[in-house]
């Protein structure tokens, strides 16, 4: 998994012949880690073991791979580490202390009821035969926090830098916004934060982030799972030379909306009002009949299938299990409807679990979409276009392009109109449903979330092209 480790293995890492490591282990002096990649959210969380006691960093809702990591190893949580309050998932850290009796920590600024011990700027946390420094770093959120392991001869090894610092990219800063507290306030504290604790650093200390690629947390984060600060020194534009009024004015500008998940979530965060994700899936995992959804009035229809050709419910929105789940529904939905899963067998689980991790907890039940067909209730079906249809049937349509901004910048088809799909629920008014709609995007996926969408707000003239926009201008 983490392939920028095996270069590293060699002459950072010290272990014995015997062990064999995963990608996402690392083996240090003292020390051992397991990098945890959730692709959904793009997010890392981190299990750091010294003589059998354990951290766990940043954890997901969903606690079992923690749990079992420690179980293999013989080894016992005592702490989970918060970075910030999470705004793009719901944390862990309460099931985990209730499954572990672990101690919750978090970094200065921080005010919660659920927290067990506040670390101040630059105070040491020992675990086994290492040490974990805490470093206050505002701008993210004022109370961000990068953690630095020091191994067990002193040497400062890694920093676990939560939303401070991605690779190619710093944490977006227009989160935590108060009445008080501007984007630019917070952009402000953030260069304050990296000239005086991040640039300092060695070289060779190694940067695990707390996203990768794909996160709404950064503007534009880079692949890969981990770097060396010395590396991020001379790739990472924000790191670079430069006053703080040209920072600001980079790293403020030209933010893409949030979405609206992010609030609820980051609210919710800071209470201990959200249950297990066990107890979740127990009411949730319930087998719904047709006649029970038809019986219940403004339920929100989520259809977490990968193809939709054999038709939808009508009401539904398609958010397919295969692209970034959480991050649509997130983006599109309310989270204060009840909600009714459609799916393939053998992904209610899994479908459950992606809405949890984003506080969607009020699931009535899942229903299977042959269930609902072969029930006689009605069937929308969706108008999926080849390339050459697509063109010929657009022609006197109204083309929407869903991509995103920098999308766009790569080129879009003549007489497009440009309505990212995040913006779309917001923009219905700017079409016209007396018209033909043509929807595209990059690769299909989006187009088609989009085109359920529009059916479910009364548009009846929709179509989308099943592939993107490179292979149309093909």
């Amino acid at each position: 998994m983490i392939k920028i480790l095996q270069k590293f293995n060699k002459t950072l890492f010290h272990f014995s012949k015997e062990v064999q490591l995963k990608q996402s282990e690392t083996l240090g002096k003292g020390f051992y880690q397991q990098q945890i990649f959730t692709g959904c959210l793009a997010e890392y969380a981190y299990y750091i073991e010294s003589n059998k006691e354990a951290i766990i960093i940043d954890p997901l809702r969903d606690i079992q791979p923690y749990l079992n990591i420690a179980k293999e190893r013989g080894a016992k949580i005592k702490y989970v580490l918060l970075t910030h309050f999470h705004a793009d998932f719901i944390a862990g850290h309460l099931s985990l202390q209730r499954e572990t009796e672990a101690q919750i920590i978090m970094g200065p600024r921080a005010t919660a009821p659920f927290i067990s011990k506040v670390l101040n700027d630059n105070e040491y946390l020992e675990v086994g035969k290492v040490k974990i420094q805490a470093l206050h770093t505002p701008g993210h959120t004022q109370e961000s926090t990068c953690f630095l392991l020091y191994d067990e001869e002193g040497k400062q090894h890694s920093i676990y830098t939560g939303d401070t610092l991605f690779l190619g990219e710093v944490g977006r800063p227009d989160l935590a916004v108060k009445s008080d507290v501007t984007q630019y306030d917070l952009a402000s504290l953030l260069y304050t934060s990296l000239k005086q604790k991040i640039l300092g650093l060695p070289d060779d200390v190694i940067v695990f982030p707390g996203h990768g690629a794909g996160s709404a947390c950064g503007k534009n984060i880079s692949a890969g799972y981990s770097c060396t600060i010395g590396n991020q020194k001379k790739n990472n534009y924000a790191l670079q030379e430069m006053d703080q009024e040209t920072f600001v004015q980079l790293v403020a500008s030209d933010l893409p909306k949030p979405p609206q998940y992010f609030f609820y979530n980051a609210g919710l965060n800071k209470t201990n009002q959200f249950q297990d994700l066990s107890l979740i899936l127990k009411k949730a995992n319930t087998k719904l009949t047709p006649a029970k959804v038809v019986s219940k009035q403004g339920m929100q229809i989520i259809d977490s299938r990968n193809s939709i050709s054999e038709g939808f419910i009508p009401g539904s929105i398609n958010v397919p299990l295969q692209i970034p789940f959480a991050h649509w529904v997130g983006t599109l939905l309310p989270h204060d409807r009840e909600i009714v899963i459609v799916c393939d067998p053998g992904n209610e689980e899994q479908t459950i679990m992606r809405l949890s991790r984003i506080g969607y907890d009020n699931i009535v039940g899942y229903l299977h979409f042959d269930d609902w067909k072969l029930s006689g209730n009605p069937i929308n079906k969706p108008t999926e276009l080849e390339v050459q249809d697509f063109l010929k049937r657009s022609k006197l349509a109204q083309i929407v392009d869903v991509r995103t901004k920098e999308e766009w910048g790569k080129g879009i088809l003549k007489h497009a109109q440009l309505i990212t799909l995040s913006e779309l629920p917001q923009n219905l008014e700017k079409l016209d449903k007396l018209r033909d709609i043509s929807i595209y995007c990059g690769t299909g996926q989006r187009a088609k979330i989009a085109h359920t969408l529009l059916v479910a707000n009364g548009f009846t003239r929709v179509q989308y092209c099943k592939v993107g926009y490179d292979d149309i201008i093909k």
